[in-house]
């Protein structure tokens, strides 16, 4: 089957879906969705899984209620007759499923790839909601919601979708069309996304992250460039950051779309930086070799650490792109909120403040964390997803007062901090202890290392699972430890 038996028109009711056999790949959420939209549209749609639990049994029973065929138990055998295979973003490239599919001739398209193909016209433009994509190894989530709430600020009707938990395929079909979509796209969901072409996109960061899925950080690389490619308005990329930039060189764009630098620094012209402490544009502003527009200040940042400003600043440079006055760019940076676990104030306790951000959990994110507090009193480790520990204790090691380290992988941190930082004092939570009684013992730890005027910050580097259920847990019994110490002092 070729790209031309499913028309790329933004047009729900396209003759091809009617009895066409689609396969989908994954029983999660993008899964569930994509087979509900595809039975819509008249497909013939088998869902495949390879799990069989309770859960993904009574997911199961919903859709086949619906007239969707469910195989569990299976997720490597291709259905006979599939034309088509639309996938969950954390299927590998590698999976069986998909090698049968390429051997018969069969398009793999990402939820991604199905959401783009099926937008429809907005019904004041007669053309679909125009796209400002963002991917990078971190930051992703909070560069979109702030990219969100400016262009809310603004008065256009939008949502934060994609990677970020809300489903880029229900976004495109709702029944009161958005204006213009704040999407965050993971490199799983570009790698399936041939057909994208964003209004504007931006690539904040790249840093070694998934290679067990891409197979090396050059398939990686390319796979977060694909975000670029087609793109109409503006590449935004980051200053601190060549890869990025290396990438926007790389992509094939519409003619006179613009490259935009964002960075910490004053900017040079089509940046946007910051100058006295104020976020400074000089790329959407009438003669940029002596005009710059403020867009707000690094005080309207929550919280101002380095690495959310060059967050905000991505995030000013999509809006910008799209057409969005200073004002607004200031009132929606004013008004966001980051989500619970990104290096959130969770009290000051006797002079000590405490940071969670477990939401850190690569060297990439906790290096960015470490870098906006000294000194720290820092919580590392878990697991370690293949990642090394030299580069980052390295760079953060002037800033150490101490370390408590968790997890199964707590090794390779510990052995980090004996190459780079011998004098920082160490302390290694118990072996074998999970959960609130782990925290407990980490926070009680941190405690007794603190001194008036440090920072204590939870910043793992490190995958939770191995301890807590997930990184929100790991910050949420954090947050509550440390609320307990401080009852304790009172």
């Amino acid at each position: 089957m070729t790209d031309a038996d499913l028309s790329g028109a933004p047009d729900t009711d396209l003759p091809d879906w009617s009895g066409l056999p689609v396969t989908v790949a994954g029983l999660g959420v993008s899964g569930i969705s994509a087979a509900r939209v595809l039975h819509g549209l008249g497909a013939l749609v088998t869902v495949v899984d390879g799990g069989s639990g309770a859960g993904l049994k009574a997911r199961a029973a919903e859709l086949e209620a619906l007239g969707v065929t469910v195989r569990l138990g299976d997720g490597d055998t291709l259905p006979e007759g599939t034309r088509l295979v639309v996938t969950s973003p954390g299927w590998p490239p590698s999976s069986p499923l998909f090698a049968a599919a390429g051997r018969a001739g069969v398009d793999i398209w990402g939820d991604v790839e199905l959401a783009w193909r099926l937008r429809r016209p907005h019904p004041a433009t007669g053309e679909p909601a125009p796209w400002l994509a963002v991917t990078g190894t971190n930051g992703k989530t909070t560069t979109v919601q702030m990219l969100a709430s400016i262009l809310t600020a603004a008065g256009r009707r939008t949502a934060a979708v994609g990677n970020v938990g809300v489903s880029v395929l229900d976004a495109v079909l709702a029944e009161e069309p958005y204006d213009v979509l704040a999407v965050e796209l993971s490199s799983y969901q570009l790698h399936w996304a041939s057909s994208l072409r964003p209004h504007s996109a931006a690539v904040l960061n790249l840093a070694p992250d998934h290679l067990d899925w891409h197979g090396s950080m050059e398939a990686y690389a390319a796979d977060k460039g694909r975000i670029y490619q087609g793109n109409t308005v503006a590449c935004v990329y980051n200053l601190a950051d060549p890869a990025t930039e290396a990438l926007v060189r790389e992509a094939d764009v519409e003619e006179g779309c613009r490259a935009i630098g964002f960075g910490l620094g004053a900017p040079g012209l089509s940046n946007l930086g910051v100058v006295d402490g104020l976020l400074v544009d000089r790329a959407f502003v009438s003669d940029r070799a002596k005009n710059a527009a403020e867009l707000g200040s690094v005080e309207d940042v929550s919280p101002p650490a380095p690495h959310n400003i060059s967050n905000a600043l991505a995030a000013a440079a999509l809006a910008r792109a799209y057409g969005v006055e200073p004002k607004a760019v200031r009132e929606g940076l004013r008004a966001f909120r980051p989500d619970a676990h990104r290096i959130a104030e969770v009290a000051v306790v006797d002079g000590v403040t405490w940071i969670d951000d477990s939401k850190a959990t690569n060297t990439h994110a906790a290096a960015a964390s470490l870098a906006a507090y000294r000194p720290v009193v820092w919580i590392a480790g878990g697991l370690a997803k293949g990642a090394e520990f030299d580069d980052l204790v390295r760079g953060a090691a002037e800033r150490l007062r101490a370390a408590v380290l968790i997890g199964e992988d707590r090794a390779l941190i510990r052995e980090a901090l004996a190459r780079h930082a011998p004098d920082v004092p160490v302390i290694e939570a118990a072996e074998g202890q999970t959960g609130a009684v782990a925290m407990t013992e980490v926070v009680r730890a941190a405690a007794s290392l603190a001194r008036t005027g440090d920072t204590v910050l939870l910043a793992p580097a490190c995958a939770s699972m191995d301890m807590f259920t997930n990184y929100g847990e790991r910050g949420d019994l954090f947050a509550a430890s440390v609320r307990e110490l401080a009852d304790g002092d009172r």
